[in-house]
């Protein structure tokens, strides 16, 4: 029987997922045996484990389910939910909507069809500002709303993402009761790496063109990034054809790539997550308070 829906490479996500487990367990289990300096290390590495899951291994299993049988994929999306800490099949729903919009504009109205846009709080056509963006997202998310227009049209998949939800709460009870101060103490670090995720989102669009579908992301292409991320630096590549698995988005860059020089598509240097060190950004917003002095 065919396990992997597309290739055996996905076994390397897939272990990446449970090793995610393993070591969220092993911080609470191993709390009490852990000085205070080393566990705060670890809660550092949570946090930026929480971002790398949702934006490599979580993100990819969206566009590509790893596995051919549907309930392999329907039991590594309830590992993912407690990997990350958050429905897989809710975030399924709402990166699909990041689609719909490519981080959009606001309409007339205010409104963009994506929820994630950076462009969605902020003023006068422009982002929202990285810091507020990055620290207020994790609070704008309203699972009551996402559940009923997932069970507008597929209400078994909004059941399983609220047995996922409820399923991850019952075993963060269950860690409360095992050790409350691990579960206490790591908690600031489960909100920070949400917040890394955002921060990471937010640059995977800054200067990016919401009008040019070739163009609505912004990449990097820095080989260890991409690697490590399971090609999530390939961000415009992605965007423009998401339906590309992850192991051939180098080779959708080199056959689109004189093409996105014409569109103008923004390479950065860094990861997305250091966006706000990158030379590309610091220089286009420089030429652009130079433009606005101008005039």
């Amino acid at each position: 029987m065919k396990i992997f829906a597309h290739t055996r490479w996905d076994a390397a996500p897939v272990l990446a997922a449970i090793a995610h487990l393993a070591f969220d367990i092993y911080l609470i289990v191993g709390f009490e045996s852990r000085p205070f300096w080393l566990s705060a290390a670890l809660g550092a590495l949570y946090a930026i484990s929480i971002s790398w899951n949702i934006n490599s291994i979580s993100h990819n299993f969206i566009h590509t389910p790893y596995f051919k049988p549907r309930w392999m994929n329907y039991a590594f999306s309830l590992l993912e939910s407690v990997a990350i800490g958050f429905s897989q099949t809710y975030y399924h729903w709402v990166h699909m909507r990041h689609h719909s919009g490519n981080s959009d504009r606001p309409d007339e109205k205010g409104e963009t069809i994506d929820l994630l846009s950076i462009y969605r709080y902020g003023g006068n056509g422009e982002p929202e500002n990285v810091w507020s963006y990055t620290f207020l997202s994790f609070f704008r998310d309203s699972i009551g709303d996402i559940h009923k227009a997932i069970a507008r049209t597929r209400p078994f998949e909004a059941k399983w993402g609220r047995f996922e939800l409820y399923f991850f709460l019952a075993l963060a009870l269950a860690a409360l009761v095992y050790d409350w101060k691990a579960l206490l103490f790591y908690v600031p670090f489960y909100y920070l790496g949400n917040c890394l995720s955002s921060l990471n989102g937010y640059y995977e669009h800054l200067h990016g063109d919401p009008d040019e579908p070739i163009a609505w992301g912004v990449s990097s292409h820095k080989p260890f990034y991409n690697w490590l991320w399971f090609g999530n630096g390939y961000h415009a590549e992605h965007h423009y054809r998401p339906r590309t698995h992850w192991t051939k988005l180098r080779t959708l860059h080199e056959q689109i790539h004189e093409e996105q020089e014409k569109a103008g598509v923004h390479v950065i240097s860094t990861c997305h997550a250091l966006g706000f060190i990158a030379k590309e950004n610091l220089a286009f917003d420089g030429s652009r308070t130079e433009t606005s002095h101008d005039a």
